[in-house]
């Protein structure tokens, strides 16, 4: 016989010293849930003989609350299947929790207080982002064109030799077998100077932002930031207490003269050396040079973020800044988000030498380890040599499409729009002078366009209007048509 299985309960408050009878409690129980949108339509509940049991009553209170549930079309049977809640029952959300007023509480009004560091933590959403692939969208790849048969087999096979040990707790610093991978990637395609015992496994790039700000940051520490900038990264730095610096971003990436003139004896700063975001420059030699000079001089961090470095179109790869370094100054961080896919969740840290123990001790707030399972399918997919020829391929395609967006946005807009960071990663930026882009991307939107705004990326005012273009997502053939709805958005 075909077993039926168990389905859930609600929270049924049975008590034997209640007045009402068992079979009234537990009718009652069930007509509120489904009335306050807990339990919904077509939702299995348990049986009467294990509800009764789990319960510890008889069978008999359970069966009259269930006919009378049936009889008056809550619930619905049939024989082999178990019991459910009506399918003809309109949908109900269930009823939300009394809303808290942000400001107040973070005054302790009501009894309710925050900290002063969570209240500085901004409001999670962008309103410019769209999850769905529509043109122009960023931190999306060309899905279409990952080698998935590749990655499931790999997948498979992992899965097929787990063993008991793999199930308990993996290294704090990541799965070694993977680190050893990186370590040796990284040392040949990027100019990283680094051993496997320095590369820290984490979730993304925004959870290596935040274990380096626990370790290297106080309160009050002046942190500079390229403007404009990675606002993520801006909000980290705020949640810590930080004084964030905004420091000027021209042709040779960011100004150095310009970050010692506003605050020589900053703790940090931050930059994306190899592709500016987000207007794509990438870093002079000398402004290398200059700013690994004032680290050293100053006794203050670089966190280097190369976020999008394995797509370069024009000129020889670009090496890390990190690869410079001499004095250990740099804490080196990278993601696989970009060049394979983002809900891999994997990305990694390269930590001097003498802070491993540091960057530890904040892992272990935060968790344990990182989930293992993965990491060993990815060290699989990078040593059999799927990474490069993925990247080999994808850098060809993404170039295509670079170059129809660049050829679409000059042959409709003109010089109305001026294209900067076009030579290397995944969006290009185009500035259009004379408009809001937050109303033009919000028109856009309507269009099934993904514009995002450039000026929110800069905290100092005037801000430059235009827009962040990713062309990861969008074929060659889709381009131009996309490109021809966003000069309609601008005329608006």
């Amino acid at each position: 016989m075909r077993r039926v299985p168990s389905g859930i309960a609600p929270i049924l408050a049975i008590d034997k010293k209640d007045p009402r009878s068992l079979y009234k409690q537990i009718y009652d129980g069930y007509r509120k849930a489904i009335v306050d949108g807990a339990l919904g339509a077509g939702q299995r509940v348990p049986s009467t003989r294990v509800l009764a049991v789990e319960a510890g009553i008889s069978r008999i209170p359970v069966l009259s609350a269930y006919a009378q549930l049936l009889a008056e079309g809550y619930f619905e049977s049939h024989v082999g299947s178990g019991t459910i809640v009506s399918r003809s029952l309109p949908h109900r959300a269930a009823a939300p929790s009394p809303a808290l007023n942000p400001l107040k509480d973070a005054e302790g009004a009501g009894g309710r207080p925050i900290s002063k560091r969570g209240s500085l933590i901004p409001r999670a959403g962008d309103p410019y982002h769209r999850s769905q692939l529509v043109p122009f969208g960023l931190g999306q790849i060309a899905f279409e064109h990952f080698p998935l048969q590749v990655w499931n087999r790999l997948v498979t096979r992992r899965s097929r030799t787990l063993s008991a040990g793999s199930l308990s707790y993996g290294d704090p610093m990541g799965w070694k077998g993977l680190r050893e991978t990186i370590a040796a990637h990284l040392r040949a395609a990027r100019g990283v100077r680094c051993e496997a015992d320095q590369i820290m496994i984490v979730s993304g790039s925004q959870q290596g932002l935040e274990i380096t700000a626990r370790v290297l940051f106080d309160p009050g520490n002046r942190v500079w930031m390229e403007e404009p900038g990675y606002n993520f990264a801006r909000n980290v730095f705020a949640f810590h207490g930080c004084q964030v610096i905004s420091v000027p971003v021209d042709s040779e990436g960011l100004s150095v003269a310009a970050g010692v003139k506003r605050a020589r004896n900053a703790r940090a700063a931050l930059v994306t050396p190899s592709h500016q975001y987000p207007l794509g420059v990438t870093m002079s030699a000398s402004r290398r040079l200059q700013l690994l000079d004032w680290a050293k001089s100053h006794g203050s961090w670089i966190i280097e973020d190369d976020y999008d470095s394995e797509y370069r179109y024009e000129g020889n790869p670009v090496t890390s800044l990190q690869g410079l370094d001499r004095t250990s100054r740099v804490i080196y961080i990278g993601t696989f988000s970009k060049v394979l896919f983002p809900s891999l969740r994997l990305g990694y840290v390269v930590v001097p030498a003498d802070l491993i123990e540091r960057f530890l001790a904040a892992r272990f707030i935060m968790e344990i380890s990182p989930a293992t399972f993965h990491q060993t399918v990815l060290a699989d997919f990078i040593r059999e040599g799927h990474f490069s020829r993925h990247i080999r391929r994808m850098r060809l395609i993404y170039g295509e499409r670079r170059s129809a967006l660049i050829e679409s946005l000059r042959s409709n807009l003109g010089e109305a729009a001026e294209v900067a960071g076009a030579e290397a990663g995944m969006h290009l930026s185009a500035i259009v002078k004379g408009i809001s882009d937050r109303e033009v991307a919000q028109r856009a939107a309507s269009q099934g366009l993904s514009l995002t705004p450039l000026s929110p990326f800069y905290a100092s005012e005037p801000p430059q209007q235009g827009f962040i273009l990713g062309f990861s997502n969008t074929s060659v053939e889709e381009i131009p048509a996309a490109v021809r709805r966003l000069r309609l958005a601008l005329r608006c």
